[in-house]
């Protein structure tokens, strides 16, 4: 097989969670434009319509459904309608996240620790569990879960000095833990031909943002100790996700692809 032909995913089934946000729109579009068919879940049924319908204008694959990862019964009803229509999952993209409570440890309180975890946590836990049958279903597939350098290394907090911003404690522990899942979903399920592998990309700054993120005192800081001397903008997350997802990566699992520009490497 011709080597970029191992990039491609004609015939495959991806659910992107989160699929019509910030990274999860540019998650969804990569797939689609590698030849899978994308099912773009979220709570918001309208904005994940509306991208697959710019998808399928382009003449790419995409349907829509609702996704609330804090209700078993709407992963449940995902996980059904999913393989009633195509029979299975090649390729299970677990992006959503909740920043609720995003706070420092100071800030945060029970209530909002539990919220952030019933998606970060247990949601994510239950999906997973719901989807892997229908890879073993296909006989093979790829997880690939979204994680963050803040499940890399501890956050770099002289960055959000003045800001208003910060790291909250709960998504640096919802990130680690996001990794040591991948590793444990790679070593149980590779008998099954089913790999996992996470994604842990740096700061992202959309194209034409014009949100807090721009202001220049952080954007300069953060700007100033990546190698690259930059944020992620839209398409930087595109390529990984395609390889992670595809033969390209058969014999890749258990790994965390760091896409931060160098700003762990320090």
């Amino acid at each position: 097989m011709h080597v970029l032909d191992r990039f491609r995913l004609d015939g495959k089934i991806a659910v992107v969670t989160g699929g019509s946000g910030l990274y999860g729109a540019h998650i969804s579009t990569a797939l689609a434009e590698a030849g899978a068919h994308v099912v773009i879940a979220s709570r918001h049924r309208d904005s994940c319509e509306q991208l697959a319908g710019q998808l399928r204008s382009a003449g790419l694959h995409a349907s829509s459904s609702s996704l609330d990862l804090s209700r078993e019964d709407s992963i449940a009803e995902l996980a059904e309608w999913t393989e009633e229509r195509f029979g299975g999952v090649d390729i299970l993209v677990n992006n959503a996240v909740s920043r609720e409570g995003l706070a420092d440890l100071e800030d945060t309180t029970a209530e909002g620790w539990l919220k952030a975890q019933q998606v970060n946590g247990l949601g994510i836990m239950l999906l997973t569990k719901a989807i892997v049958p229908l890879m073993r279903s296909r006989k093979g597939g790829s997880v690939i879960n979204i994680g963050s350098i803040q499940g890399v290394q501890g956050p770099h907090f002289p960055v959000y000095e003045g800001t208003g911003m910060t790291s909250g404690i709960e998504y640096t522990y919802a990130k680690w833990g996001l990794v040591g899942m991948t590793k444990w979903l790679a070593n149980y399920y590779g008998r099954d031909h089913i790999r996992a592998n996470c994604i842990s990309p740096g700061g992202y700054n959309p194209v034409g943002s014009d949100n807090e993120i721009t202001a220049g005192s952080f954007l300069d800081r953060y700007a100033e100790r990546t190698p690259l001397g930059r944020m992620a903008d839209d398409e930087d997350i595109k390529g990984a996700v395609v390889y992670l997802a595809s033969e390209a990566s058969s014999y890749v699992t258990g790994h965390n692809l760091i896409v931060d520009g160098g700003w762990s490497s320090w």
